[in-house]
């Protein structure tokens, strides 16, 4: 077993141990674990996996809320206070230029570490993100610590939670890199926290930031995980018209592909502008409880969403892996077999003909019986002549192999567009499929079989298994027993 390989092996004893001690009457995500370990089995034999990976590390295991925005939205502001400390910088311009992932520590005193605590550590969402960073950034692995860093505080509300707070969009001076990572956090979370400034009432004057953070969302399945909130509303108070702020900012989410939800309202009040009139006062007050309530209320449900995200996401990749990955990799498997076999012909009959043609130029079809005879007698030159030949053909064919398989992942690449995580999946196992020493005749990927279709199967089935076990937790149809247990 590598190094690599046996990080990844205690990792998931680790995390099946940490998941059985916090929930010993409840093994429901310690038994997940053994069935990412199977679907580890399937994406190793197929080349989808590198030995050092695993599919359990494509999750997060801890509830995780994102909070992106503007950078004047006031996120660190609403950070410093659901953690009733003040751990974030504010400011009314872009005061910090880092994801920063923020979760609990029993010191009383807050800390900040370098991206690289994330990027070493399998039980944080970013493990081993330095290998998208190196990607696309010049200077690799050693600028992790400009994208990221890692916060520590006492903060009991923070207990078993993940918080991410994002540096603030400016949409026409994005890096790709935060693009990406900034998806990557999406696709991570289970609640995310959208903000944006009341007090900008032109919201088209943002429409790139805004087409891309509720684009994200979306026709999404999960699309109910964000939350857009409106921060500082009180500087409407003055004119009394939260109303026709709240509808500027709906018509330019619908503008981008967003026609349902709603925004919350909300403000800080040690922060808020001095409302007079105690009508309005009362009346503003009224909302944002409400909708802080309502907001309270979600973060505190993430735990139980937590439980069926992470289920759900072995079930879907499983899934994937049988009805997406499986048949893609045939079909380019088949395309690559007619495409070399066309090639191989065209090849190898111009390369005939060139033949044919020198030896009738040069009268040489008498010398070809001379040279069998010696072939057969093991003459030394000849032997070369013929193994250089065979030779040849080899290197031809193998070279067309290979052409013809980067030019299906180059058009597989176009295709996927950004998904540099999915791509990568396809071009392991499509170039362990076309490996030199794997024969063409073979019909399926690499790896995928009787034995590894039956695994696929079984987590599939596990993962059912497993969402009514969450479940029967949080239900009772029947109204039989007693009181539902919480995760």
């Amino acid at each position: 077993m590598s190094q690599s390989s046996s990080q990844i092996n205690k990792y998931l004893k680790s995390l099946q141990k940490h998941l059985t001690d916090e929930h010993p009457d409840n093994p429901t995500l310690a038994n997940a674990v053994k069935s990412f370990r199977k679907m580890d089995y399937v994406g190793h034999s197929m080349g989808l996996l590198g030995k050092d990976e695993s599919y359990a590390t494509f999750v997060t295991w801890w509830p995780m809320i994102a909070v992106l925005g503007t950078f004047s939205a006031g996120k660190s502001t609403f950070i410093n206070s659901y953690l009733e400390l003040p751990l974030q910088r504010t400011g009314n311009q872009a005061v910090d230029d880092k994801f920063t992932v923020i979760c609990y520590s029993r010191h009383n005193e807050a800390k900040t570490l370098p991206g690289i605590a994330l990027d070493a550590d399998p039980r944080f969402p970013f493990f081993q993100i330095s290998r998208s960073i190196e990607e696309i950034s010049e200077a690799g692995q050693e600028r992790i610590d400009a994208y990221l860093q890692l916060k520590t505080c006492p903060s009991e509300t923070l207990r078993g939670k993940i918080l991410i707070d994002s540096p603030g969009f400016d949409a026409d001076n994005q890096r790709a890199s935060t693009l990406r990572l900034t998806q990557h956090i999406i696709n991570l979370s289970d609640l995310v926290l959208v903000f944006f400034d009341a007090r900008h009432p032109e919201p088209k004057a943002m429409q790139d930031t805004l087409a891309y953070l509720v684009s994200a969302s979306v026709n999404r399945a999960d699309a109910n995980k964000f939350l857009y909130i409106l921060n500082q509303i009180d500087v409407t108070a003055q004119e009394d018209n939260p109303e026709e702020v709240v509808s500027a900012w709906q018509r330019s989410l619908a503008e981008v592909g967003l026609i349902s939800g709603r925004f919350y309202r909300i403000y800080n009040p040690s922060a808020a502008v001095p409302i007079t009139n105690p009508h309005i006062r009362q009346r503003f007050e009224k909302k944002r409880e409400e909708d802080m309530a309502d907001i309270n209320a979600r973060v505190r449900q993430i735990e139980v969403e937590r439980s069926y995200r992470i289920v759900g996401k072995l079930e879907q990749t499983a899934k994937s892996i049988k009805n997406h990955f499986v048949v893609k990799l045939s079909d380019m498997l088949s395309k690559w077999k007619s495409k070399v076999i066309l090639f191989d012909g065209l090849a190898f009959s111009s390369l005939a003909v060139l033949a044919g043609t020198a030896l009738h130029l040069t009268d040489s079809w008498s010398l070809l019986p001379a040279f069998q005879e010696n072939l057969q007698q093991h003459d030394t030159t000849s032997v070369v002549i013929a193994a250089l030949i065979v030779i040849t053909i080899l290197y031809t064919h193998f070279s067309i192999r290979r052409a013809v398989a980067n030019g299906l992942l180059k058009k597989l690449a176009a295709e996927l567009g950004n998904d540099q995580d999915t791509y990568k999946q396809y071009m392991q196992a499509f170039n362990k499929s076309t490996a030199a020493i794997r024969p063409m005749f073979l019909s399926g990927p690499a790896g995928w079989n009787e034995t590894t279709q039956q695994t696929i199967d079984e987590v599939i089935n596990e993962a059912n298994d497993y969402i009514q076990a969450l479940n029967d937790q949080f239900t009772n149809p029947s109204g039989n027993g007693g009181e539902n247990s919480q995760v």
